[in-house]
């Protein structure tokens, strides 16, 4: 008889089964108000393999992200590229084109902050001129560009056609980012994902799709980084 994993339940008007893994490595079970407990249980243990593989590889990526660090001899990833971190002399962070390099001594939580401001500012340097030539040649005119920390977002078009992008976009290859730019603009057009937003992308880009497959790779890269 297959082992039941230990879950917390959360009943609501829902009419099926779900099984949720949470950030933090737990199992949670979206049932019906009235679904038996016998039968949630069946429903659990039917998935024991998938709940097992998806919380290995959960716990595995919270103890890489646990362990991750910044310090000179590391390397940071910057439009698809590896680069290492060096000491130099001076009071701010910044990128040569060969390397990244910040103040010598600093504290190591003081490198984190650091690195993130410099990643902000190259996003901005590098992502403004990218969108002035798709949005010109799609037809569009956004309202405001700005760079943030979101967690779960690329990039976001607000209602008032204003777009963000996420810094750690930057840590992408030159195509993807690319992509969510285009993406972004699309919005200006279309504010859903409907299929004249999808034709929108792409009569921008005809080979989007396979830019787009890309970002699920550093999706799972950055799973093991943590810079929140």
């Amino acid at each position: 008889m297959s082992t039941v994993h230990e879950y917390t339940l959360i009943r609501s008007r829902r009419k099926t089964l779900a099984i949720h893994i949470t950030k933090a490595a737990t199992v949670e079970v979206r049932a019906p108000m009235k679904a038996p407990c016998a039968d949630i249980d069946r429903f659990v243990a039917s998935k024991e393999k998938w709940i097992t593989a998806h919380l290995g590889k959960l716990i595995s990526n919270l103890a890489e992200k646990s362990a991750f660090s910044l310090g000179c001899g590391d390397k940071l990833t910057l439009c698809g590229k590896e680069y290492p971190i060096i000491a130099k002399n001076g009071s701010h962070a910044g990128f040569s084109g060969e390397n990244f390099y910040i103040p010598p001594d600093l504290r190591p939580e003081q490198i984190k902050p650091m690195i993130v401001r410099l990643y902000k500012l190259i996003a901005k340097q590098f992502i403004e001129p990218k969108i002035a030539k798709f949005a010109a040649s799609m037809g569009v005119a956004p309202t405001a560009v700005r760079i943030n920390s979101a967690k779960t977002r690329w990039g976001s078009c607000s209602g008032r056609n204003s777009l963000n992008f996420s810094w750690k976009l930057m840590m992408a290859g030159e195509d993807v980012i690319d992509y969510v730019v285009v993406h972004e603009l699309a919005h200006i057009k279309e504010h859903n994902h409907s299929q004249r937003f999808w034709a929108a992308v792409a009569e921008a880009m005809p080979d989007y799709a396979a830019r787009k497959r890309k970002l699920k790779d550093l999706q799972e890269k950055l799973s093991k980084e943590d810079w929140d």
